[in-house]
């Protein structure tokens, strides 16, 4: 059975020159199988004007993927790196038992996402992963996985990360991995899936058969999340430990 999540079940944490609407995917379920979506715990939507700094703080036991979808974040942690994170340029900080960083944003608006992931266990190794992919492909394109897949970066559990920037009228299957439910996001644009029309901030799932094919009623930006329900994971996390 398809289930929507419409933007209006969002939190908005934060808003101002720094807003944030928080997916929790997890509420897609309505309580039928888990307070929990697997390892995927929260997706924050997030805008940042120019001018904006997000001081330097700690996140201990999150798995944090970066993925900016316009503009520019300035990215500086604490092992020393200073990157100016784009789109097409990824990011992983793996924060295992402490990692602290800093965001700015020097010119211009930044629209993008923190994707928390709670890893298999608490206190493992911090570090960082970056990736350049491209930008605008309409197919699918694996950005991370477990660390014993073949996806550029990985994260520390049992989840794959993809997108895809479909135009409007293409027709676009779903992958499927056996074992793996699916939590499909709209970042942006507005596709159909059988009766369902999901716009921007929106997502979908079926936790009992695969995702139909989708079609594309306005050029869209689509992060596509596959997750073992039955994985286990830290609730340890500065973010991600939240239920």
């Amino acid at each position: 059975m398809l289930r929507k999540l419409a933007s209006h079940c969002h939190t908005k944490p934060f808003t101002g020159s720094f807003s944030i609407t928080r997916i929790q995917p997890s509420k897609v379920l309505q309580d039928v199988r888990n307070s929990l979506f697997g390892s995927l715990s929260v997706i924050d939507h997030a805008m940042m004007n120019k001018g904006l700094t997000v001081k330097m703080h700690e996140h201990v036991n999150d798995e944090i993927f970066s993925y900016v979808w316009s503009g520019t974040s300035y990215h500086k942690d604490s092992d020393g790196f200073e990157v100016p994170v784009t789109p097409g340029k990824l990011m992983m900080m793996n924060a295992g038992s402490g990692f602290q960083h800093e965001e700015t944003v020097k010119e211009g608006e930044v629209e993008m996402l923190q994707i928390f992931v709670r890893p298999y266990e608490s206190n493992l190794e911090p570090m960082i992963q970056f990736h350049d992919k491209p930008i605008d492909q309409r197919d699918w394109y694996l950005m991370a996985g477990p660390p014993t897949s073949d996806a550029p970066i990985f994260v520390r559990n049992n989840i794959y990360i993809l997108d895809a920037h479909p135009k409007r009228g293409d027709t676009l299957n779903v992958p499927v991995y056996k074992g793996y439910q699916p939590f499909l996001y709209v970042m942006n644009g507005e596709i159909s899936i059988k009766h369902i029309t999901l716009g921007k901030q929106e997502a979908v799932t079926d936790v009992d058969h695969p995702l139909p094919p989708l079609t594309v009623n306005k050029d869209a930006t689509l992060v596509l999340f596959l997750v073992d329900l039955q994985s286990t994971g830290s609730l340890d996390g500065t973010i991600s430990g939240r239920k």
